[in-house]
């Protein structure tokens, strides 16, 4: 009886929750610098203009980095395995 299935299930879920962090902190960092770059602070105080639109860019380098994670993911599942 074999266990290596069970292991290399909990391999892909670790490897793919992994990405799914990695793609969405970075693109929250980057959504964060670009606002940044932009002239936008997050943590000004009060919720003036630049502060949502700075907020909203992390959220959508979150999500984008997000997304660009699971394509990648989802690319290494369709090539054929190196065994």
């Amino acid at each position: 009886m074999s266990h290596s299935n069970g292991n290399d299930d909990t391999r892909h879920l670790l490897v793919n929750g992994v990405a799914d962090a990695v793609g969405f902190v970075g693109g929250a960092l980057l959504g964060f610098w670009l606002g940044q770059l932009l002239g936008l602070d997050i943590f000004a105080p009060g919720y003036g203009i630049g502060s949502l639109v700075g907020i909203a860019l992390v959220g959508l380098g979150g999500g984008l980095g997000l997304h660009g994670a699971r394509r990648w993911q989802n690319s290494r599942r369709s090539q054929p395995s190196k065994d």
